[in-house]
């Protein structure tokens, strides 16, 4: 019976192995790349603590549910659990970190399977829908590429914000740039590749300093959404190698800078806001958009052999709401003025009557 138990316990052993090597190797082909971070998130949002892989391509629904947001598709990953429904945050800031698989910051980290790269329009697109009219505060900014969006408040707000490579190298030498807080280390003031990285540093500065100047705009029942893409890590790492000091360095620097940053922006909110961090090393495929040649003949579509319905529409409750009680109300006013005509007095004259046509009665 011993022999058995050892027998069993060594197979259990292996299969263990097995499956963690299984999972290795899935990992190491680009299945599972990048990790998804929660730095700063308020009572009323729910992260559970584990290492639940969260899709690469769901992580804008993450940050849609978050907020109150309803998703086309339901979501099955465990990490986010019910919170309070009726108090969510006020802000979610999302940040994405290239060139790096992970980082050593603090709070809820999950594995991100299938890296692809991905867009929060659609969140920023529900925003600008449901809040036009409060005007919300919604960036998105890429720094390295040059690449910003703006939304309601936001073009007031910053409007001072350095967007272009050459506006962000002349903030760096500015008096009150992070240069003169910042322990450089093994990094140089002289180096492109370095004077990069710092610049997107100091756009997280100052976007959280223009915001403590109109803490109101944080006060607001509006959601606002910043979409920050950082690529400046990832330069240094192709500049130097990833086994360079100036790489740790970076790291390192970039680490807490990002754990300032959102306790700041958490702060400026009063503790209703999200801190989301995506670090991933290379994501999988770019970004593009599907496109079709004129010249391309048009494939038939398939037949469905099952006869099955169409799949179920996003709007189909809100469409269906504003239809029906359209036609209630349409058959309701139809009934009262029929009603109304069926027992008018046919020799009652109106108010309309006597008072334009004073002239044919008197004749």
């Amino acid at each position: 019976m011993a022999a058995m138990a050892a027998m069993a316990r060594r197979g259990g052993a292996c299969r263990a192995l097995g499956l963690a090597a299984l999972v290795a190797a899935v990992c190491v082909a680009g299945v599972c790349g990048g990790e998804f971070s929660i730095l700063r998130s308020p009572q009323s949002v729910v992260f559970r603590d584990g290492s639940w892989p969260i899709p690469g391509e769901r992580i804008p629904d993450v940050a849609a549910l978050t907020m109150g947001f309803s998703v086309e598709e339901d979501l099955p990953w465990p990490g986010l659990a019910v919170g309070d429904l009726f108090h969510r945050p006020r802000a979610t800031v999302l940040v994405t970190v290239k060139g790096v698989d992970k980082l050593p910051v603090k709070g809820f980290s999950y594995p991100i399977e299938n890296a692809v790269p991905f867009s929060l329009d659609s969140v920023a697109n529900a925003i600008h829908t449901l809040f036009s009219e409060e005007t919300p505060v919604v960036l998105q900014l890429a720094p390295s590429e040059e690449r910003v969006y703006m939304v309601g408040k936001a073009n007031a707000v910053f409007e001072d914000l350095s967007v272009t490579l050459r506006q962000l190298r002349n903030r760096l030498f500015q008096d009150n740039s992070i240069l003169s807080s910042l322990p450089l280390n093994s990094l140089s003031r002289n180096n492109e590749v370095d004077l990069l990285f710092l610049s997107e540093l100091q756009v997280l500065h100052d976007i959280a300093s223009l915001l403590s100047r109109h803490k109101h705009l944080a006060k607001d029942h509006s959601p606002d959404l910043y979409s920050l893409e950082l690529s400046g890590l990832e330069e240094v790492g192709k500049r130097y190698g990833e086994d360079s000091q100036q790489f740790k360095d970076a790291s390192q620097i970039l680490v807490d800078s990002l754990q300032k940053f959102a306790d700041e922006m958490f702060n400026l909110y009063g503790g209703n806001a999200v801190v989301e961090v995506v670090a991933v090393k290379e994501f999988n495929s770019p970004l593009s958009r599907k496109t079709r040649s004129i010249l391309q003949a048009s494939q038939p579509k398939k037949e469905n052999p099952y006869n099955l319905a169409y799949p179920y529409n996003y709007d189909y409750s809100v469409i269906f709401n504003i239809v029906l009680w359209m036609m209630i109300g349409l058959a309701l006013a139809v009934i009262v003025i029929s009603y109304n005509l069926w027992n008018m007095d046919p020799g009652y004259d109106s108010i309309i009557y006597r008072m334009t046509n004073q002239k044919i009665r008197m004749d």
